[in-house]
C-alpha cells in the first residue's frame, strides 16, 4: 500500500492545530459591533472598501420590522485585508458609537429546537 500523499503527518498535524488555535491562520470573515441604526448594507461597505476588497457586507435586520440590529459581517478579499480592517476600524467611532470590529466565529449550532409547548393538561 502506498503513502498518501495528502498526508501531512502527526508533528505537521499538530503544528497546524496550533497555529488555528492561536489564531495564526486567519478569516477574512469580521464581525462588526456596535453600529449606529443608521447604518446600511452600502455604508458599511464603503467604510471598509478603503481597507481593501470588500466581498460582502451585511447589516442584520430584524426579521419582522426590518430594523437594524445593531451588527453586521464584512468579508474581506483577504486575510490580511482583514487585519488591516480591523486594525483601522476597530474603535473607530461612527454616529458617537465605538465599532467593534473582530474575525467573526463560525456560526454555532443551536441545535434543532424544540421543547417548549406542552398542549393541553387539564387539572384533576
Amino acid at each position: 500500500m502506498s503513502p498518501n500523499p495528502f498526508s501531512i503527518g502527526a508533528a505537521a498535524s499538530v503544528w497546524w492545530a496550533v497555529l488555528v488555535l492561536k489564531g495564526s491562520i486567519m478569516s477574512s470573515k469580521l464581525y462588526v459591533g456596535n453600529l449606529p441604526y443608521s447604518v446600511n448594507d452600502a455604508s458599511l461597505h464603503q467604510n471598509f472598501s478603503e481597507y481593501g476588497t470588500v466581498t460582502s457586507a451585511r447589516v442584520m435586520t430584524d426579521r419582522d420590522d426590518g430594523r437594524s440590529k445593531g451588527f453586521g459581517f464584512v468579508e474581506m478579499g483577504s486575510p490580511a485585508e482583514a487585519q488591516a480592517a480591523i486594525t483601522g476600524l476597530h474603535g473607530h467611532t461612527v454616529d458617537g458609537r465605538a465599532l467593534v470590529v473582530n474575525v467573526a466565529r463560525p456560526k454555532e449550532d443551536r441545535g434543532t429546537g424544540g421543547g417548549g409547548g406542552g398542549g393541553y393538561r387539564p387539572r384533576y
